[in-house]
């Protein structure tokens, strides 16, 4: 179903991807939710990338396209712009091929984030006030000569994130819908050429914040959409307009986009840490919030929800528990 020759990565790349990734990143579980299945009608399972290594799936885009970079081009030092969990799967990369890196990110990028970067030995500047302004900085930074590696508009960006359809549907065949947290849409592209490649009849639906909802409203209508100022507690889908490929790709596979209100977002982080024991961001929390408020029907489906990171502050946290209780 896909095109190889419209689009700059292929269901093989996908798979030569994750050879490339085998003993760095985990193969995270793919577990049944029985209180999401009962609540919902549906057979729920979460993949979940909350436990990836750097705590979010990130990682896989991010090493697979270092790794693929040239020597040359790793000696000249990386540079990235981040909210945070693409720069640390960057950074985790970038020591591991020992060559230089440089990480732009929001000034206010969520403090464990920040900390987690510098923990992998990356120089961090913090700069600007969203992804956006970051990005621009950083362009500026590898204009100087360093090598620059976008956090979702790169084909081997996409094909890393396209493992987790790759083991979705290895540990689960009969998987019939896709729910995926869309912010620059690398992560949605990758598993849709995935899965449609070989599973066409996949449902695939990409979820985002109402205050943050770029792809949603350019899958709708056909147009190219650039927001002056998202807003969203989930600080990893909050970006001005998706990439351009990944954009391309998911105009064509997927199924449907939907959005979620912050308060449905802050309510799924709450209730997957009740009532599941898992920490998920607000990124992550995306595609349970669609789940319990209707935006996605599953009764009588078999659905696999992204949960895509975890990386969320303890005092986010408490401020969350605190907003919903009052």
């Amino acid at each position: 179903m896909t095109r190889k020759e419209q689009w700059p990565v292929s269901y093989e790349d996908i798979v030569a991807a994750r050879d490339v990734l085998r003993g760095v990143a985990h193969r995270t579980p793919l577990t049944h939710s029985r209180t999401l299945s009962r609540l919902t009608g549906g057979h729920i399972c979460l993949k979940l990338e909350n436990l990836q290594r750097t705590g979010a799936f990130k990682l896989r885009g991010a090493f697979h396209k270092v790794a693929t970079l040239t020597d040359a081009e790793r000696q000249r030092g990386i540079v990235t712009a981040s909210a945070g969990n693409h720069a640390q799967g960057v950074a985790l990369a970038a020591a591991h091929f020992g060559v230089p890196c440089t990480v732009v990110m929001p000034e206010h990028a969520p403090a464990t984030k920040i900390t987690a970067t510098r923990g992998y030995g990356a120089e961090v500047r913090l700069v600007g006030q969203n992804y956006d302004e970051s990005y621009q900085y950083a362009r500026q930074l590898a204009a100087e000569g360093r090598t620059f590696v976008h956090a979702f508009d790169d084909p081997a960006v996409i094909a890393g994130q396209g493992t987790i359809g790759l083991e979705i549907l290895e540990d689960d065949p009969a998987i019939d819908t896709l729910i995926v947290p869309v912010g620059g849409g690398g992560l949605m592209a990758g598993i849709a050429i995935a899965v449609k490649s070989r599973h066409p009849q996949v449902r695939l639906v990409g979820v985002q914040p109402a205050g943050s909802n770029a792809a949603v409203q350019a899958f709708h209508t056909g147009v190219p959409v650039h927001l002056d100022a998202p807003q969203s507690l989930a600080d990893g889908l909050m970006v001005k307009a998706p990439g351009e490929l990944p954009m391309a790709i998911i105009q064509q596979l997927a199924d449907d986009m939907v959005t979620v209100t912050d308060d449905a977002i802050r309510d799924a982080i709450l209730f997957l840490l009740e009532r599941t024991k898992l920490l998920v961001e607000g990124a992550g929390a995306a595609g349970v919030a669609a789940l319990l408020g209707g935006q996605v029907p599953a009764a009588g489906r078999r659905v696999a929800v992204i949960l895509s990171g975890g990386n969320l502050d303890l005092a986010r946290l408490h401020t969350l528990a605190h907003s919903s209780a009052s």
